[in-house]
């Protein structure tokens, strides 16, 4: 009878053990599980991070490049416009000098318009003259010319009206008569001409 207790009290403690070891065992893989998960969950997790930080570095990338993009077309039209006017500057460098030299000009041809009476009276008209040449081939040569007006069309950017004339020797807009001497230097208009215009 002792024996089967014991065989009894061994079957007991061994479904007993083989109960444990199936627990512990379902625990051990719960717990396996588990990790497993949480290691998964971590390596989620930073992918998300890491293609959420590579997403922020390709919109600060997109973001320089544009920036990197405005400066280099603002510096080429920084280059283009100091370039211009320096052309314009170089182009136009006599403009300030013709300005203050045509009243003398003009004051040139009203004296030379003067009749001479005698011979000294002429030979100083005669110098004049040849200052007032030198002058205008001066300013050609710095590419100053004279803006034809009687006889051409009037037109208001080389031409300023002061006065309108019923004349039928010339069509109508056209300008009769020449006040005052205009002058361009190269396409630029230093003086539009004074003149008289047929209506």
């Amino acid at each position: 009878m002792e024996k089967e207790l014991q065989q009894e009290e061994m079957t007991t403690y061994k479904e007993d053990t083989t109960v444990e070891a199936e627990e512990t065992s379902e625990q051990v893989s719960e717990q396996i599980e588990s990790v497993q998960t949480e290691e998964q969950t971590e390596e989620k997790d930073e992918l998300t991070a890491a293609k959420e930080r590579i997403v922020e570095l390709e919109g600060k990338l997109q973001e320089l490049e544009s920036r990197y993009l405005r400066l280099h077309a603002d510096f080429d039209n920084f280059r283009r416009r100091t370039r211009l006017d320096f052309e314009a500057a170089e182009k136009y460098r006599a403009q300030s000098l013709v300005t203050d030299i045509l009243p003398a000009l003009d004051n040139f041809e009203r004296a030379l318009k003067v009749e001479a009476e005698d011979d000294k009276t002429k030979s100083i008209l005669q110098g004049m003259e040849m200052v007032y040449r030198s002058l205008i081939d001066a300013l050609k040569k710095e590419g100053v010319e004279v803006i034809e007006a009687v006889g051409k069309p009037f037109d208001p950017h080389l031409h300023q009206a002061v006065m309108q004339v019923e004349d039928s020797n010339y069509e109508p807009n056209t300008v009769v008569e020449e006040f005052q001497k205009g002058y361009k230097l190269k396409d630029r208009v230093i003086r539009p001409s004074m003149v008289k215009v047929s209506q």
